[in-house]
């Protein structure tokens, strides 16, 4: 294996020293501070506005209602009213994350590739638990295909992404828009995600490691509330694989979900799709979050742009 980056090495011992680093050791009422479910509103942590990157000045932000779903679109400079549409869902295990933090990554994929992208603020566990969240990820992808033409977009140019939890959401939405005759997805930029690589080596080797612990992995199942069993939380087990999107597959080496991204990847493989894999491996799982320092965030960013403004070209 591949020593961790020292950026992240130092980024992740100051990390686990900060209060409430640890999901399997919170108690109910951090958690429900934390994902904004307590009788406060959620406070966006120091941590994330000095750590987290900030979106290029180019592209605006509006923050709008996808029914009773909040979503915030990014769209680039410009005038151009049939640009790709990206949908984008979060990371944070099913239990944590906003809008906010997905800030920078969805502020990138506007500008380099040209894209309005609609953040879906999906409901999350333990107060609303498996489906809740597999139900909002894909009612906010039809509800971006059935309002393009309003946000500058257009419908047939469509691809998803998520990053860890939210990349599971991703695949399952786009499982679902396949089963379900739409929306018609062009590409899935699957991010780290989790997808049922139940007992593989990366979950045993890396049951320690920075940012996301194999005992975080074990709370974060037990409030999404999910049967591991069931293709919508584990699509791995899905019935057939076949007919789903091109993806592009990141993972990381020192992540436990390493496996999950590396076996999904060939599993669509088999199942007669495309999927590119792209391993980068010393770094940690999240290191997308921290492009100021994980030496691999901006690039590996630039390589999912290139995939996705290559498979949402016009026709």
């Amino acid at each position: 294996m591949h020593p961790l980056a020292p950026g992240m090495r130092r980024l992740g011992t100051v990390l686990r020293r900060l209060p409430g680093s640890s999901t399997a050791a919170a108690t109910p009422e951090q958690i429900a501070r934390s994902n904004g479910s307590g009788s406060g509103a959620a406070v966006p942590e120091l941590a994330a506005s000095i750590l987290m990157g900030r979106r290029p000045r180019s592209v605006t932000v509006t923050d709008r209602r996808a029914g009773d779903i909040p979503v915030r679109v990014y769209t680039p400079r410009g005038d151009a009213t049939d640009r790709p549409l990206v949908v984008y869902l979060h990371g944070g295990g099913f239990v944590y994350g906003d809008l906010r933090g997905g800030d920078w990554m969805c502020g990138i994929v506007a500008e380099a590739v040209g894209a309005v992208v609609v953040s879906v603020g999906y409901r999350l566990a333990p107060q609303h638990p498996f489906p809740a969240g597999v139900d909002d990820s894909y009612a906010g992808l039809c509800w971006a295909a059935e309002h393009a033409a309003e946000l500058g977009a257009d419908a047939t140019r469509l691809g998803i992404m998520g990053e860890s939890a939210g990349a599971n959401l991703a695949a399952v939405a786009a499982i679902t828009a396949r089963d379900r005759g739409g929306p018609v997805i062009r590409h899935q930029a699957l991010l780290y995600p989790v997808t049922g690589a139940f007992d593989s080596a990366s979950r045993r080797e890396n049951a320690n490691a920075f940012i996301l612990s194999g005992a975080d992995m074990e709370r974060f199942a037990e409030l999404y509330a999910g049967d591991p069993h069931d293709w919508r939380v584990s699509p791995l087990l899905a019935e057939s694989l076949a007919g789903l999107p091109p993806a592009h597959v990141v993972v990381a080496g020192h992540d436990p979900l390493h496996d999950d991204g590396v076996e999904y990847a060939a599993a669509l493989r088999a199942a007669g799709g495309s999927a590119e894999l792209v391993d980068y491996p010393a770094m940690p799982h999240g290191f997308l979050n921290f492009p100021r320092f994980a030496r691999d965030a901006k690039p590996a960013m630039a390589v999912v742009a290139t995939a996705q403004r290559t498979a949402l070209a016009r026709s």
